[in-house]
């Protein structure tokens, strides 16, 4: 934790040291509730986020790419990276310090979003369990987004391609399991491997979350992926 600490503190105030953090988050808030505005949220009646639920993961896949992309791109470009490496701090430490520096940054993002349920409890009487388990999927979603971001960020000195990468993966996850995959595939693929490819899906995992069921499958997939592509990070950055 010494280790991770000062890296973490390091990158994390580092996204407000130009105006650009502070124009991400801008610009993350408007859409996200221009989206909500624009699909009905005040028309709706119901006093629920399920308009913030439905467009967030989507607005996930642009917002995080852009912010895990120069997490080790942007080093390896500049080459400070072996600058890094000259100073005690193992890979696992920079890996982690740099991930919750960026994690942090998106859950300001997130609260930014707060505003909605504030406006839903100034409408009506919403349930806030169900509200709070949603924002713990959103979080949850959002690590496992931004550890995918960061092996796509060291794999390549190119912010734009670690970006494009990116949105791929993190778009291709979040097919997983949909009506849309379903349809392409059920023609060329057996159900086994469909049902399968199930089992990754990101939304019907965050969905369940949605609907106010913390459930320990959901948690320890999110969880799971998280660890995982963190640990794929050290290895790439110790090659």
């Amino acid at each position: 934790m010494n280790q991770v600490l000062p890296l973490f503190k390091k990158e994390f105030f580092g996204y407000f040291r130009s105006p650009v953090g502070y124009v991400i988050l801008a610009v993350f808030h408007i859409v996200i509730i221009g989206l909500a505005v624009f699909a009905g949220y005040y028309e709706s009646n119901q006093a629920s986020l399920d308009t913030l639920w439905t467009f967030l993961p989507w607005a996930f896949l642009i917002f995080i790419p852009a912010t895990g992309m120069r997490l080790w791109a942007e080093e390896e470009r500049s080459g400070s990276i072996e600058l890094l490496f000259t100073l005690p701090i193992p890979p696992m430490a920079a890996v982690l310090g740099k991930f919750l520096a960026a994690w942090a940054f998106i859950g300001i993002a997130l609260t930014l979003t707060f505003s909605l349920a504030l406006t839903t409890t100034y409408l009506g009487n919403p349930d806030w369990g169900i509200m709070f388990s949603g924002y713990f999927g959103s979080v949850l979603m959002s690590a496992a987004y931004l550890a995918i971001s960061s092996v796509c960020s060291a794999i390549t000195k190119n912010q734009v391609i670690a970006f494009v990468i990116s949105v791929l993966i993190c778009f291709l996850a979040t097919l997983f399991g949909s009506q849309i995959l379903i349809t392409l595939l059920e023609s060329i693929a057996p159900a086994g491997l469909i049902d399968f490819l199930g089992n990754f899906s990101f939304m019907a995992h965050y969905q369940t979350m949605t609907r106010g069921l913390i459930e320990l499958s959901a948690v320890s997939f999110f969880i799971t992926l998280t660890i995982a592509f963190l640990a794929i990070n050290v290895v790439i950055l110790e090659k």
